[in-house]
């Protein structure tokens, strides 16, 4: 029978049917931080019980790492001591650690894949929401709780109920300014915040075969912004040339096995979907957010909603039927597991290269990784940062959750390349945020309001 890639993984991952109707389901890798963990371990502790599967597990530190001065110990007490007892964790159950000494540390989601541990037809968990991102691997990948963490350090297995498949087919050629994070902002506002309630996302479409890796993670991470559990993406030749000398992945004739059974993985032709969506790329356009949650947004040289939702409305101290181009901004934010790889400096650096950041505005840029970080000082990234006024950083999760010193402050506005603007995301309660691209934020910066990127590259509109 034709089967999609949900399905053909899901099954070779099954372990057996529980009595609530659920499915026990083996978790091929799992991937853990400093924040959703030490309760975890604390609850093994409790119970006298180990780690089934220590070399399965990785761990890094990134919510509440700072991101200026990475110097250890660290001047956040609370900070230090969730490391500590990571590492103090990890020691005594023989985990793999990638902490700021590593070289190898940075958000779990930017380092799973950059390593090459994330890698098609696996199942991965990880105590975190944006866990969709491995999906753009063909890996079915679940953000979970505490006490799943905790079941997955003890079983390697977590209960889980099989979710519906909606295909959302992406056709033709993106414009010249319009990138990845405009594509699932425009999904999202399409389908809801709750459309996904009870599905998993295959992206699929001549778009989306085109995406760079990078690309199709920012497409997947926001899977679940759009209710979605998981957001995938069918393995093909850009995947594999992605992995092919990574770290962890396989190497020499085993490369070449596992390359052929990924190919296998891709959905059947003619699988069955329980939704197909279809969306034209050319009705894109750098879209921002305006609201309080991901799914209020509009194309940059459009207006607000008539109807927009008077308390989100309030909140952000806009008015319905206002344009969004021109609304000032205080803070420009570049980073986050969404859009802190290095393709996404490029394009921000693009746009910033022989400009400064206007006046009263407080601009940062978080690399993803160390990797990524040392990478784009090869390239003179950073030099374009520094030049434009940019707060050059160590890698970590940064403004994004603000769990660390990068926090908005009062009534700031913040154009951000994150992926939540949900009140008080970004570490003040009266904190505005507006969701864009990297290169929209970049333009943002120069401008100190909302511009179209392609004003600054040149584009003909």
């Amino acid at each position: 029978m034709p089967l999609t890639l949900f399905e053909k993984v899901w099954n070779q991952h099954a372990v057996r049917q529980l009595p609530t109707g659920q499915t026990q389901l083996y978790i091929g890798l799992h991937l853990i931080h400093e924040v959703t963990s030490p309760q975890a371990f604390d609850m093994l502790r409790a119970r006298g019980w180990t780690v089934r599967a220590p070399h399965r597990t990785f761990a890094t530190v990134d919510h509440i790492v700072p991101t200026g001065s990475q110097a250890r110990p660290f001047t956040d007490n609370l900070a230090e001591q969730m490391t500590l007892a990571l590492e103090r964790n990890c020691r005594e159950h023989k985990i793999t650690l990638f902490n700021v000494e590593s070289g190898r540390q940075g958000i779990v989601h930017v380092i799973g894949p950059e390593l090459g541990l994330t890698r098609p037809g696996m199942t991965i968990a990880c105590g975190d929401s944006h866990t969709s991102t491995h999906g753009a691997f063909g890996a079915l990948a679940f953000g979970i709780g505490t006490s799943q963490v905790r079941d997955v350090l003890a079983s390697q297995c977590m209960a889980m109920t099989p979710l519906k498949v909606r295909r959302i087919e992406i056709s033709g050629h993106l414009a010249t300014g319009v990138y990845a994070k405009d594509v699932i902002l425009t999904v999202i506002q399409r389908l809801g915040i709750e459309g996904g309630v009870g599905y998993a996302y295959e992206y699929a479409g001549d778009t989306i075969s085109r995406m760079s890796m990078d690309e199709r993670m920012t497409i997947c991470n926001m899977s679940i912004e759009g209710g979605a559990r998981v957001g995938y993406v069918n393995p093909d030749e850009t995947t594999i040339a992605y992995l092919k000398g990574r770290p962890f992945a396989p190497a020499g004739p085993a490369f070449d096995t596992a390359a052929a059974r990924w190919r296998a993985l891709a959905s059947d032709q003619d699988a069955r979907y329980d939704d197909v969506v279809q969306l034209n790329a050319v009705e894109v356009s750098p879209t921002i957010t305006w609201g309080t949650n991901p799914g209020q947004s509009v194309g940059v040289r459009d207006r607000l909603p008539a109807s927009a939702d008077t308390e989100a409305l309030a909140f952000m101290g806009l008015t319905s039927n206002q344009p969004i181009a021109g609304t000032r901004i205080d803070v420009a934010f570049i980073g986050s597991c969404t859009n802190g790889r290095l393709s996404d400096l490029r394009e921000a650096a693009r746009v910033l290269q022989g400009r400064r950041v206007a006046a009263g505005v407080r601009a940062l840029v978080v690399p993803g990784s160390q990797a990524v970080r040392a990478a784009a000082e090869r390239e003179g990234l950073d030099d374009v940062f520094r030049s434009a006024g940019f707060d050059w950083r160590g890698a970590g999760c940064s403004m994004c959750l603000a769990m660390n010193p990068d926090k908005l402050n009062g009534r700031e506005v913040c154009a951000s390349s994150s992926n939540r603007n949900f009140k008080g995301r970004q570490g003040s309660p009266t904190g505005r945020t507006l969701l864009m691209s990297p290169a929209m934020v970049a333009a943002a910066a120069v401008e100190g309001a909302v511009v179209d990127v392609r004003e600054l590259l040149g584009v003909r509109q």
